[in-house]
């Protein structure tokens, strides 16, 4: 379906420009259809949640917008690249270069310290945030020399954050960054990624089966079924702080 704030911005300002999108699983003699023929524009800075329940195809869209898998059919542009037609290295070049990632469970390296964990991505790029910068966006500054079992769920979710954004990526995409978490503990990673968003400009994409997680949105994009079912836009975004669930 087409948005019709998207179709007055025009398709020239868009950072992913999605059209037709169409994903499909081989899974022995089955076929999984994923996504369905979505399109979608998404835009510099702005905070997107993808929205709707398990098995709707959240993830395997925000796998495709950052590289980790491709299209059946249809067309996926990020800026001047055409990520439909990429091969493996142009795509790790792309994610590393261009996307930061946060998952539901961490991924932290247990034998480095929070400090470590994201000097560990900040060597492989070119222009990455100093680790301590980062760990203060996320308020973690009296955390950065304790390792991950010394940490609660939540602060080890904002290393994970920080270690996203020390890339200094154009693009930040999270994925059921708080599924794990209790809701309070969520707030405080929703804050983690509202001020990533807010001071450094990243175009951020959430995605989540909580419906109490939209109205920090920009837009929220709700997704069944492999479609896109609406698209909603708040006229204000409420604070991380406010929300509850």
């Amino acid at each position: 379906m087409k948005d019709p704030a998207a179709v007055s911005r025009g398709e020239a300002d868009a950072v992913f420009h999605v059209r037709g999108l169409t994903k499909v699983y081989h899974m022995g003699e089955v076929d999984v259809h994923a996504l369905r023929g979505v399109d979608l524009d998404l835009y510099g800075g702005e905070l997107v949640v993808l929205l709707g329940p398990s098995g709707s195809g959240k993830s395997t869209l925000l796998n495709i917008l950052g590289g980790l898998d491709t299209a059946t059919q249809g067309e996926v542009r990020y800026c001047d690249h055409d990520l439909t037609h990429a091969g493996e290295a142009e795509l790790t070049e792309y994610r590393r270069d261009h996307v930061g990632f946060v998952f539901q469970f961490y991924n932290l390296i247990p034998s480095l310290t929070a400090r470590e964990n994201v000097a560990a991505v900040t060597e492989i790029v070119e222009h990455p945030m100093k680790p301590e910068d980062a760990l203060r966006l996320v308020h973690l500054d009296d955390r950065m020399d304790h390792f991950p079992a010394q940490m609660s769920g939540g602060e080890q979710q904002r290393v994970a954050i920080a270690r996203a954004i020390a890339k200094n990526p154009a693009v930040l995409l999270c994925d059921e960054p708080t599924g794990a978490l209790d809701s309070q503990t969520g707030v405080v990673v929703l804050e983690a990624l509202e001020r990533a968003n807010h001071e450094l400009g990243t175009t951020t994409v959430l995605i989540t089966h909580n419906a109490g997680i939209a109205d920090m949105a920009d837009r929220v994009v709700h997704i069944t079924d492999g479609h896109i079912g609406s698209i909603e836009h708040n006229s204000e975004r409420k604070p991380a702080s406010e929300l509850s669930w």
